[in-house]
């Protein structure tokens, strides 16, 4: 695992710049760096040696010194595309990366290599004869590709930070994002927090020329196919391709380990590859701790675990250091354990298997669900389920008020993601002026909904997590969490070979009823004890609402709010109404809109008072 930097355009002193841009994301590869400068343009990169120790090093130049590449991630089918390369053009290779093999395959297949790639990557080929780039970001977005133009230069990296070293990077609050922020909890919007910065997206090439610009070509698309195939079936083909791609996944000149919580997705990992060393973290609250649970499970399958419980202090002190490393704001509560795990896990190894992936592919998530009685309820006509909604509006009782407001709704209208913090009107309610905006939710989703047009709820919803919640949040925070401590994630589930099964998957399958990811349960309890394959989804519970209202943490939050730049964003006087009415015996719904503001200002306080 690595990191790159790198710029097009006509400046003096290409050899500094891009050094200090790469020393910016030092941490994704403390272990050499390297330097490209050539006319227009500069490579830099940062690795972390897990394949051919000795070899691999970047930027890397083909066998006939054509092209240059830097590459950020690795590539699982390597050795299969150097045979095949090998067999039908000779080709010689004088490393055993695959870093060589995907410049080799480009210099043969051109632009259809990022499609031939089975792995997860980032990476731009420069092209000396004709001054032309060529880069890619991997189908789900496991690797982070970010760019900008600045100043007539083309700039790119693995990580947002590093532009900061740009010259005359024009560092800037982008408003759309920040109101889109607050509902979403991360920025769903191709440019990002940074104005002007945007995310390639996933399953995405691009070429870039001083004469063309920039170009990008959509490779792939997570469209479920449904099959019609036995339960038993599709259980047997689940159960091949993911040890099939656990075993890929442990390709490594170093040792692999393995994050365990008390679920299912990554003790069904953690079961077949059997480690020597897995990682757990929870919290020293009752109720918010799994550590228990994965022990246990690890000491039945005879692994060295080691797990951490976090304190408050430790959770708070941490935040700067999370906001920071996640390039934009993040709201997602998980990111702070699992920046401790990664920490734990690196004080031993450089990779680790984990199980992100399994809930978006396989139908994991409670919002998925559906019950019986709305089922039957949403056979009436939208029309009468609208106007009894309109009509039973006011009754005392919340939950049945609740059940018939959210089924007066299409899906399309309902539903954004795992995350929905408040809504668009609330959003714009807290913001000045300048970062109101009329951009809403449903101009996000609109355009992954038109293209399942006619499918079914859940079908609608996960293809709408493939491509929101899991590049922007997941994986997002996957990454930067663990690069912050120098080490590499692998995750088997999102491969494109366990893609292909879990796309023809039938909806009961994956749900039926209140049981989720059924198919892929029965998979895991050929391997772990049942209570593990039925264990319900947690995640990382985090107890940030009791927290604050100990009145330590609470002040904390309260500073935060009266920094004197927080009048530039929000209104002050309402931010001490939402703490007050929290903390007077609010919903725990509003301790997740609290977060979220909070956690955008400690964002804002690394980025634009800090640094």
């Amino acid at each position: 695992m690595c990191g790159f930097v790198g710029f097009y355009g006509q400046l003096s002193d290409k050899e500094h710049i891009v050094s200090d841009m790469a020393a910016l994301i030092e941490h994704r590869g403390p272990d050499s760096g390297g330097s490209f400068v050539e006319g227009d343009v500069a490579l830099g990169f940062r690795r972390l040696s897990i394949i051919d120790l000795e070899g691999g090093t970047q930027p890397m130049h083909s066998v006939d010194e054509r092209y240059v590449i830097t590459f950020n991630g690795e590539i699982y089918n390597y050795r299969e595309l150097k045979k095949d390369l090998i067999e039908k053009f000779g080709s010689r290779f004088s490393t055993d990366s695959d870093t060589e093999v995907i410049i080799e395959t480009y210099r043969h297949y051109g632009t259809e290599t990022a499609s031939m790639l089975r792995g997860m990557f980032a990476f731009v080929i420069y092209d000396r004869e004709q001054g032309t780039l060529y880069g890619a970001r991997d189908y789900f977005g496991i690797k982070p590709f970010y760019y900008s133009f600045q100043e007539g230069s083309f700039l790119f990296g693995s990580e947002i930070k590093s532009f900061l070293a740009f010259p005359g990077f024009k560092k800037e609050v982008n408003p759309e994002a920040l109101k889109m922020y607050l509902v979403f909890q991360y920025s769903p919007l191709d440019e990002t927090m940074f104005k002007g910065v945007y995310k390639l997206k996933p399953g995405t090439w691009f070429t870039y020329s001083k004469d063309d610009g920039l170009k990008t070509f959509k490779y792939f698309d997570p469209m479920f196919d449904r099959k019609s195939r036995s339960f038993e079936e599709a259980v047997n083909i689940i159960d091949e391709t993911v040890l099939s791609s656990v075993e890929y996944h442990q390709i490594a000149d170093v040792e692999v380990g393995s994050f365990l919580s008390g679920g299912v997705d990554s003790s069904y990992i953690a079961s077949t590859v059997k480690p020597m060393r897995t990682y757990t973290v929870g919290f020293e609250v009752q109720g918010f701790d799994e550590t228990e649970l994965a022990a246990e499970l690890a000491k039945r399958l005879g692994m060295n675990h080691r797990k951490k419980e976090i304190s408050a202090d430790e959770f708070f002190e941490v935040l700067p250091k999370v906001q920071y490393h996640s390039d934009e704001p993040h709201a997602n509560l998980s990111s702070v354990p699992l920046y401790f795990l990664a920490g734990l896990a690196a004080e031993d190894l450089k990779v680790v298997l984990s199980g992100e992936g399994a809930d978006e592919l396989f139908g994991g998530y409670d919002w998925y669900i559906q019950s019986n009685e709305s089922i039957r309820y949403k056979k009436l006509p939208l029309g009468l389920r609208k106007f009894l909604a309109a009509t039973l509006g006011n009754i005392p009782q919340a939950h049945i008020k609740r059940f018939f407001k959210s089924n007066a709704q299409e899906v399309e209208d309902s539903y954004i993601g795992q995350a929905y913090i408040m809504d668009d009107s609330e959003a714009n309610s807290l913001l000045q002026p300048a970062y109101k905006c009329a951009i809403t939710h449903k101009d996000v989703t609109a355009p992954y909904y038109a293209k399942v047009k006619g499918e079914d709820d859940l079908t609608k919803k996960m293809y709408l997590d493939m491509n929101l919640w899991l590049p922007g949040d997941i994986l997002l925070k996957a990454d930067k969490m663990t690069m912050a401590h120098s080490l590499e994630l692998r995750v088997p589930y999102l491969d494109r070979e366990v893609w292909n099964v879990a796309r023809t998957l039938s909806s009961q399958q994956q749900m039926e009823g209140r049981a989720t990811k059924r198919a892929l349960r029965a998979a895991a309890f050929r391997h772990i004890p049942e209570e593990w394959a039925n264990r319900k989804k947690a995640g990382f519970l985090v107890p940030f609402r009791e927290w604050i209202k100990d009145e330590k943490y609470g002040s904390m939050v309260r500073e935060t709010f009266h920094r004197d730049y927080v009048p530039q964003f929000f209104d002050p006087e309402k931010l001490d109404a939402m703490l007050d009415g929290y903390l007077a015996g609010g919903k725990r719904e509003e301790a997740r809109k609290i977060y979220t503001i909070y956690s955008f200002l400690i964002w804002y306080d690394e980025y634009f008072v800090k640094r």
